[in-house]
Protein backbone atom coordinates (compact mmCIF):
# COMPACT_ATOMS: atom_id res chain seq x y z
CA UNK A 1 0.00 0.00 0.00
CA UNK A 2 1.08 3.57 -0.64
CA UNK A 3 1.15 5.80 2.38
CA UNK A 4 -1.31 8.73 2.40
CA UNK A 5 1.59 11.14 2.16
CA UNK A 6 2.70 9.62 -1.19
CA UNK A 7 -0.71 8.93 -2.71
CA UNK A 8 -1.55 12.55 -3.60
CA UNK A 9 1.77 13.45 -5.31
CA UNK A 10 1.70 10.21 -7.29
CA UNK A 11 -1.88 10.84 -8.42
CA UNK A 12 -0.86 14.30 -9.58
CA UNK A 13 2.04 12.80 -11.52
CA UNK A 14 -0.30 10.33 -13.18
CA UNK A 15 -2.55 13.17 -14.32
CA UNK A 16 0.40 15.09 -15.74
CA UNK A 17 1.62 12.02 -17.61
CA UNK A 18 -1.87 11.35 -18.99
CA UNK A 19 -2.15 14.95 -20.15
CA UNK A 20 1.12 14.65 -22.03
CA UNK A 21 0.00 11.46 -23.73
CA UNK A 22 -3.28 13.05 -24.80
CA UNK A 23 -1.64 16.21 -26.11
CA UNK A 24 1.06 14.49 -28.13
CA UNK A 25 -0.87 11.56 -29.57
CA UNK A 26 -4.39 12.80 -30.27
CA UNK A 27 -5.11 12.34 -34.01
CA UNK A 28 -7.20 15.50 -33.94
CA UNK A 29 -4.08 17.47 -33.07
CA UNK A 30 -1.98 16.10 -35.92
CA UNK A 31 -4.71 16.06 -38.55
CA UNK A 32 -5.19 19.82 -38.38
CA UNK A 33 -2.85 22.62 -39.42
CA UNK A 34 -0.93 23.99 -36.48
CA UNK A 35 -1.21 27.67 -35.74
CA UNK A 36 -4.30 29.78 -35.36
CA UNK A 37 -5.99 32.46 -37.39
CA UNK A 38 -3.90 35.02 -39.21
CA UNK A 39 -4.12 38.24 -37.25
CA UNK A 40 -2.42 41.42 -38.38
CA UNK A 41 0.53 41.03 -35.97
CA UNK A 42 0.88 37.38 -36.99
CA UNK A 43 1.18 38.34 -40.67
CA UNK A 44 3.81 40.92 -39.81
CA UNK A 45 5.66 38.29 -37.78
CA UNK A 46 5.78 36.05 -40.86
CA UNK A 47 7.26 38.85 -42.93
CA UNK A 48 9.81 39.63 -40.24
CA UNK A 49 10.74 35.95 -39.98
CA UNK A 50 11.09 35.73 -43.75
CA UNK A 51 13.42 38.73 -43.72
CA UNK A 52 15.48 37.27 -40.87
CA UNK A 53 15.83 33.98 -42.74
CA UNK A 54 17.01 35.89 -45.81
CA UNK A 55 19.54 37.79 -43.71
CA UNK A 56 20.73 34.42 -42.33
CA UNK A 57 21.16 33.13 -45.92
CA UNK A 58 18.44 30.52 -45.45
CA UNK A 59 16.88 31.40 -48.78
CA UNK A 60 14.60 28.41 -49.36
CA UNK A 61 13.19 28.67 -45.85
CA UNK A 62 12.69 32.41 -46.38
CA UNK A 63 10.78 31.79 -49.62
CA UNK A 64 8.54 29.21 -47.95
CA UNK A 65 7.78 31.56 -45.05
CA UNK A 66 7.13 34.57 -47.30
CA UNK A 67 4.88 32.47 -49.54
CA UNK A 68 2.79 31.68 -46.46
CA UNK A 69 2.64 35.39 -45.64
CA UNK A 70 1.58 36.28 -49.19
CA UNK A 71 -1.40 33.91 -49.05
CA UNK A 72 -2.75 35.26 -45.77
CA UNK A 73 -6.09 37.03 -46.30
CA UNK A 74 -6.50 40.76 -45.79
CA UNK A 75 -2.86 41.72 -46.24
CA UNK A 76 -2.35 45.44 -46.50
CA UNK A 77 -0.85 46.98 -49.62
CA UNK A 78 2.37 47.73 -47.73
CA UNK A 79 2.64 44.13 -46.49
CA UNK A 80 2.19 42.72 -49.99
CA UNK A 81 4.86 45.05 -51.35
CA UNK A 82 7.28 43.97 -48.63
CA UNK A 83 6.61 40.28 -49.30
CA UNK A 84 7.13 40.66 -53.06
CA UNK A 85 10.32 42.66 -52.48
CA UNK A 86 11.80 40.03 -50.17
CA UNK A 87 10.74 37.18 -52.47
CA UNK A 88 12.50 38.97 -55.34
CA UNK A 89 15.65 39.35 -53.24
CA UNK A 90 15.66 35.63 -52.49
CA UNK A 91 15.13 34.62 -56.10
CA UNK A 92 17.77 37.07 -57.38
CA UNK A 93 20.26 35.72 -54.85
CA UNK A 94 19.50 32.15 -55.95
CA UNK A 95 19.78 33.21 -59.62
CA UNK A 96 16.20 32.13 -60.28
CA UNK A 97 15.55 34.97 -62.68
CA UNK A 98 12.09 34.01 -63.95
CA UNK A 99 10.67 33.78 -60.43
CA UNK A 100 12.47 36.96 -59.41
CA UNK A 101 10.93 38.80 -62.36
CA UNK A 102 7.48 37.50 -61.43
CA UNK A 103 7.91 38.80 -57.89
CA UNK A 104 8.97 42.25 -59.12
CA UNK A 105 6.04 42.34 -61.55
CA UNK A 106 3.69 41.38 -58.73
CA UNK A 107 5.02 44.30 -56.70
CA UNK A 108 4.71 46.76 -59.63
CA UNK A 109 1.14 45.62 -60.27
CA UNK A 110 0.32 46.97 -56.81
CA UNK A 111 2.52 50.09 -56.95
CA UNK A 112 3.67 51.00 -60.45
CA UNK A 113 5.77 53.89 -59.14
CA UNK A 114 7.80 51.73 -56.76
CA UNK A 115 11.59 51.88 -56.89
CA UNK A 116 14.33 50.72 -54.56
CA UNK A 117 16.24 53.34 -52.56
CA UNK A 118 19.74 54.36 -53.77
CA UNK A 119 21.25 52.73 -50.69
CA UNK A 120 20.12 49.28 -51.82
CA UNK A 121 22.51 46.83 -53.47
CA UNK A 122 23.17 47.66 -57.15
CA UNK A 123 22.47 44.03 -58.00
CA UNK A 124 18.91 44.35 -56.72
CA UNK A 125 18.37 47.88 -58.07
CA UNK A 126 19.52 46.94 -61.58
CA UNK A 127 17.27 43.90 -61.66
CA UNK A 128 14.24 45.89 -60.46
CA UNK A 129 14.93 48.64 -63.02
CA UNK A 130 15.30 46.27 -65.98
CA UNK A 131 12.19 44.32 -64.97
CA UNK A 132 10.17 47.52 -64.65
CA UNK A 133 11.26 48.60 -68.13
CA UNK A 134 10.11 45.29 -69.62
CA UNK A 135 6.88 45.35 -67.63
CA UNK A 136 6.02 48.82 -68.91
CA UNK A 137 6.92 47.80 -72.49
CA UNK A 138 4.52 44.86 -72.15
CA UNK A 139 1.70 47.27 -71.29
CA UNK A 140 1.85 46.87 -67.49
CA UNK A 141 0.11 43.49 -67.33
CA UNK A 142 -1.63 42.69 -64.05
CA UNK A 143 -1.82 46.33 -62.94
CA UNK A 144 -4.38 46.47 -60.15
CA UNK A 145 -7.13 49.04 -60.76
CA UNK A 146 -8.88 50.73 -57.87
CA UNK A 147 -12.34 49.32 -58.64
CA UNK A 148 -11.19 46.03 -60.10
CA UNK A 149 -12.65 42.90 -58.50
CA UNK A 150 -10.05 40.53 -57.06
CA UNK A 151 -9.50 37.25 -58.92
CA UNK A 152 -11.47 34.21 -57.86
CA UNK A 153 -9.69 32.33 -55.09
CA UNK A 154 -7.80 29.12 -55.81
CA UNK A 155 -8.70 26.30 -53.43
CA UNK A 156 -6.99 22.99 -52.75
CA UNK A 157 -9.31 20.43 -51.15
CA UNK A 158 -7.60 17.64 -49.24
CA UNK A 159 -8.27 15.26 -46.35
CA UNK A 160 -5.24 14.59 -44.17
CA UNK A 161 -4.52 11.16 -42.64
CA UNK A 162 -4.18 11.26 -38.88
CA UNK A 163 -1.51 8.58 -38.37
CA UNK A 164 0.84 6.36 -40.37
CA UNK A 165 3.44 3.73 -39.53
CA UNK A 166 7.12 4.56 -39.35
CA UNK A 167 8.84 4.21 -42.74
CA UNK A 168 5.59 3.83 -44.69
CA UNK A 169 4.94 5.93 -47.78
CA UNK A 170 2.08 8.42 -47.54
CA UNK A 171 0.06 8.60 -50.77
CA UNK A 172 -1.90 11.86 -50.87
CA UNK A 173 -4.56 13.26 -53.16
CA UNK A 174 -5.74 16.83 -53.67
CA UNK A 175 -8.47 18.49 -55.69
CA UNK A 176 -7.76 21.82 -57.40
CA UNK A 177 -10.64 24.31 -57.58
CA UNK A 178 -9.58 27.16 -59.88
CA UNK A 179 -12.52 28.94 -61.57
CA UNK A 180 -10.28 31.20 -63.70
CA UNK A 181 -7.66 28.55 -64.56
CA UNK A 182 -4.78 30.59 -63.15
CA UNK A 183 -2.86 27.60 -61.78
CA UNK A 184 0.12 26.30 -63.73
CA UNK A 185 1.48 23.83 -61.17
CA UNK A 186 0.85 22.37 -57.73
CA UNK A 187 3.60 21.22 -55.38
CA UNK A 188 3.68 19.11 -52.23
CA UNK A 189 6.05 20.30 -49.51
CA UNK A 190 7.02 17.94 -46.69
CA UNK A 191 9.53 17.45 -43.89
CA UNK A 192 10.29 15.12 -41.00
CA UNK A 193 9.46 16.71 -37.66
CA UNK A 194 8.63 20.38 -37.15
CA UNK A 195 11.91 22.13 -37.95
CA UNK A 196 13.99 22.82 -41.02
CA UNK A 197 13.33 23.24 -44.71
CA UNK A 198 10.45 21.55 -46.51
CA UNK A 199 11.31 19.35 -49.48
CA UNK A 200 9.20 19.95 -52.59
CA UNK A 201 7.85 17.57 -55.23
CA UNK A 202 5.54 18.19 -58.19
CA UNK A 203 1.96 17.02 -57.94
CA UNK A 204 0.66 15.08 -60.93
CA UNK A 205 -2.55 16.85 -62.03
CA UNK A 206 -5.21 15.36 -64.30
CA UNK A 207 -8.55 17.17 -64.71
CA UNK A 208 -8.00 19.09 -61.48
CA UNK A 209 -7.21 16.00 -59.43
CA UNK A 210 -3.68 15.59 -58.13
CA UNK A 211 -1.61 12.86 -56.53
CA UNK A 212 1.75 12.84 -54.79
CA UNK A 213 3.53 10.60 -52.30
CA UNK A 214 5.66 11.44 -49.29
CA UNK A 215 8.56 8.93 -49.39
CA UNK A 216 8.93 6.46 -46.55
CA UNK A 217 12.41 7.78 -45.73
CA UNK A 218 10.80 11.00 -44.49
CA UNK A 219 8.16 9.24 -42.39
CA UNK A 220 9.88 9.10 -39.01
CA UNK A 221 8.62 9.65 -35.44
CA UNK A 222 7.17 11.69 -33.99
CA UNK A 223 5.45 13.31 -36.98
CA UNK A 224 5.54 14.47 -40.59
CA UNK A 225 4.49 17.98 -41.64
CA UNK A 226 3.36 18.88 -45.16
CA UNK A 227 1.26 21.23 -47.27
CA UNK A 228 0.09 21.74 -50.86
CA UNK A 229 0.63 24.97 -52.77
CA UNK A 230 -0.65 26.14 -56.17
CA UNK A 231 1.46 28.43 -58.38
CA UNK A 232 0.61 30.74 -61.26
CA UNK A 233 2.44 31.08 -64.56
CA UNK A 234 5.13 33.19 -62.88
CA UNK A 235 5.68 30.58 -60.13
CA UNK A 236 4.14 32.78 -57.45
CA UNK A 237 1.85 31.11 -54.87
CA UNK A 238 -1.88 31.70 -55.39
CA UNK A 239 -3.48 29.04 -53.20
CA UNK A 240 -2.61 26.44 -50.58
CA UNK A 241 -3.82 23.76 -48.22
CA UNK A 242 -1.70 24.44 -45.18
CA UNK A 243 1.56 26.35 -45.51
CA UNK A 244 5.07 26.54 -44.07
CA UNK A 245 3.86 28.23 -40.89
CA UNK A 246 0.67 26.21 -40.44
CA UNK A 247 1.36 22.84 -42.06
CA UNK A 248 -0.75 19.71 -41.91
CA UNK A 249 0.61 17.12 -39.49
CA UNK A 250 0.55 13.33 -39.47
CA UNK A 251 1.49 11.39 -36.35
CA UNK A 252 4.18 8.72 -36.75
CA UNK A 253 4.16 6.54 -33.61
CA UNK A 254 7.36 5.02 -32.31
CA UNK A 255 5.76 2.12 -30.48
CA UNK A 256 7.71 0.94 -27.49
CA UNK A 257 9.84 4.08 -27.23
CA UNK A 258 9.46 6.44 -24.32
CA UNK A 259 11.26 8.11 -21.46
CA UNK A 260 11.13 8.19 -17.69
CA UNK A 261 10.35 11.10 -15.45
CA UNK A 262 12.65 10.99 -12.40
CA UNK A 263 10.92 11.53 -9.06
CA UNK A 264 12.63 11.62 -5.69
CA UNK A 265 10.92 9.53 -3.02
CA UNK A 266 12.44 8.87 0.40
CA UNK A 267 15.79 10.32 -0.63
CA UNK A 268 16.17 8.15 -3.77
CA UNK A 269 15.52 8.91 -7.45
CA UNK A 270 13.44 6.46 -9.42
CA UNK A 271 11.35 6.28 -12.59
CA UNK A 272 7.83 7.29 -11.74
CA UNK A 273 6.18 7.32 -15.16
CA UNK A 274 6.90 6.52 -18.79
CA UNK A 275 5.23 8.77 -21.34
CA UNK A 276 5.02 6.79 -24.56
CA UNK A 277 4.13 8.43 -27.86
CA UNK A 278 2.10 6.65 -30.46
CA UNK A 279 -1.35 5.92 -29.07
CA UNK A 280 -0.36 4.37 -25.74
CA UNK A 281 -2.65 5.12 -22.82
CA UNK A 282 -1.41 5.48 -19.32
CA UNK A 283 -3.23 2.91 -17.15
CA UNK A 284 -2.83 4.45 -13.72
CA UNK A 285 -1.92 1.31 -11.79
CA UNK A 286 0.49 2.29 -9.06
CA UNK A 287 1.86 -0.28 -6.65
CA UNK A 288 4.02 0.64 -3.68
CA UNK A 289 6.10 -1.28 -1.23
CA UNK A 290 8.21 -0.32 1.71
CA UNK A 291 7.62 2.04 4.55
CA UNK A 292 8.63 2.60 8.12
CA UNK A 293 12.17 3.40 9.19
CA UNK A 294 15.35 2.23 7.53
CA UNK A 295 18.64 1.31 9.19
CA UNK A 296 19.85 3.67 11.91
CA UNK A 297 16.40 5.26 12.12
CA UNK A 298 16.72 6.93 8.66
CA UNK A 299 13.97 7.05 6.01
CA UNK A 300 13.33 3.77 4.23
CA UNK A 301 13.39 3.65 0.39
CA UNK A 302 9.94 3.29 -1.21
CA UNK A 303 9.35 1.62 -4.56
CA UNK A 304 6.64 2.75 -6.99
CA UNK A 305 5.84 0.84 -10.17
CA UNK A 306 3.77 2.20 -13.05
CA UNK A 307 1.89 -0.02 -15.49
CA UNK A 308 1.73 1.16 -19.12
CA UNK A 309 -1.00 -0.49 -21.14
CA UNK A 310 -1.65 -0.62 -24.90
Amino acid sequence: MISPRLRRPISALALVACANVIVFTSPAVFAQPRGGGATQPARQDLITRGKNLFDDQQYEESIQTLSAALLRPNNTKEQKIEVYRLLAYNYITLNRKDEAESAVRGLLAIDQEYSLPPSESPRFRDFFTSTKTKWEADGKPGLVQEQEAPPAPVTLAHNSPSEVEKGAQIPLSVKLIDPQSRTRSVKLFYRTGSKGKFEAIEVSLIDGKGKATIPGSAVQPPLVEYYFQAFDQGSLPIGSRGDAEAPLRVAVPDKGAGWVLPVAIGGGVLGAAAIVLGGLALGGAFKGSGGGSGPNGGPRQSTVSVSIGQ
